[in-house]
């Protein structure tokens, strides 16, 4: 599995994290910023995330600011893109198993890097069922198209 993982200014803490975290599992990944200590914009690094994850380039996204609110509006903005803002191992593991998502987005200022680790981690491991669940994803699916 090939991750794309950034930050904003308020996620540069538990990015590193997450990052080892992809180290320890073994999973590819490319880290597309930020290297800053100042104040960004979430858009300038959820969107290339969501880009690249949209076109396949990468199979999931990560993305982490003060509250994962923001990096998560944008990056559902970008056509194909299912990103989960998760603050919970129970959400992580349901937003995978029956939304399909295919981006985690996480608050830096809202949960320590403990249990950060741990929902990337059953984000990361945990498989969508599809089932009753493909009709509902296949939905939000077919109105993108229509836009």
């Amino acid at each position: 599995m090939k991750i794309a993982i950034a930050s904003d200014h308020g996620g540069v803490n538990i990015r590193e994290e997450i990052k080892s975290l992809l180290d320890e599992l073994g999973m590819e990944y490319a880290d597309f910023g930020c290297e800053c200590e100042g104040s960004v914009d979430y858009p300038d690094y959820a969107l290339p995330v969501a880009e690249k994850v949209a076109k396949g380039e990468f199979d999931r996204g990560i993305l982490i600011c003060g509250t994962g609110i923001g990096m998560s509006i944008a990056a559902n903005k970008v056509r194909g893109i299912r990103c989960a803002l998760v603050h919970d191992l129970f959400s992580a593991k349901a937003t995978r198993q029956h939304n399909d998502s295919n981006i985690l987005a996480m608050g830096e200022r809202v949960i320590g890097p403990g249990l950060a680790r741990e929902i990337a981690k059953v984000w990361l491991t945990t498989e969508y069922e599809a089932g009753r669940h493909e009709n509902r994803v296949g939905k939000i699916k077919a109105y993108e198209q229509q836009q």
